[in-house]
């Protein structure tokens, strides 16, 4: 997965869970507006390599802008200074950090084990935190953008995933807080898709009786919610925003 040397001028947009579901489509899109690629994985090597492979193929990357693949464990305070370590050195200026790595997991508030809740927390919401300060840093006054995936049922009270819209929904206001603290070198927005991908222990019976309650009638697509990140990327007057990206969830 050596990547060809290119001219440093070419941005580097950093995308965490970049290998899986929406964090990939976004890495996708991002490739196709110019940008060098730095894909963080943490599982699913092989997943990344085949990820790497098809970002750098000819017919998506006319120009060869190249795909850095960066494992770390997010949830682990000194793999995410490692991490920005090795941007650091790539031959590329940081100016896109999307926080897209996330997990969603069952539970329930009155039996949730501890253990859990914090595994979520810490790669819902710390994780964001300690990744957007680290970039802000290598960003400096050049400036950038930072974008969180958020999710538009972090309002709602989803008792099934008491953690994880919990986190979500502090992931909201981390973005609000950061806008303010890293303004005005560096943009902070969310995105906050709706029914876009099933969780994979959601029967599909199910999901399909969340979609036919949209307004719009119909899921969204993970290249939905990557032409939002653009978006933010290409408005520079836009900070501390949450866009919501869901056929009209919020309104049910």
């Amino acid at each position: 997965m050596a990547a060809t040397a290119v001219s440093p001028a070419v941005p580097l947009a950093l995308v965490t869970g970049a290998a899986h579901r929406i964090g990939r489509a976004i890495a996708f899109e991002l490739a196709r507006q110019g940008f060098a690629i730095g894909l963080h994985y943490f599982h699913g090597e092989e997943a990344a390599r085949q990820t790497a492979a098809e970002l750098t193929a000819a017919e998506l990357n006319p120009a060869g802008t190249p795909v850095y693949p960066l494992p770390a464990d997010l949830t682990d305070p000194l793999q995410v200074e490692d991490l920005f370590a090795r941007v650091a050195q790539l031959p590329h200026p940081l100016r896109v950090l999307v926080n897209s790595a996330a997990v969603m997991q069952r539970g329930d508030l009155r039996s949730l084990p501890v253990e859990q809740w914090d595994a979520v927390f810490n790669l819902n919401l710390r994780a964001p935190w300690l990744c957007a300060r680290a970039a802000a840093r290598l960003m400096a006054d050049a400036g950038g953008v930072i974008i969180n995936i958020v999710d538009s049922g972090a309002q709602k009270a989803w008792t099934g995933y008491p953690a994880y819209v919990i986190s979500k929904s502090a992931l909201e206001s981390l973005t609000r807080l950061l806008a303010r603290s890293l303004a005005p070198g560096v943009r902070v927005n969310a995105v906050a898709p709706g029914l876009i991908l099933p969780s994979a222990d959601l029967p599909i019976e199910q999901w399909q009786r969340l979609v036919d309650r949209l307004p719009l009638k119909a899921s969204g697509q993970p290249e939905d919610v990557a032409r939002a990140v653009v978006f933010f990327i290409q408005n520079p007057y836009i900070t501390g925003q949450v866009l919501a990206v869901d056929g009209g969830y919020q309104l049910v």
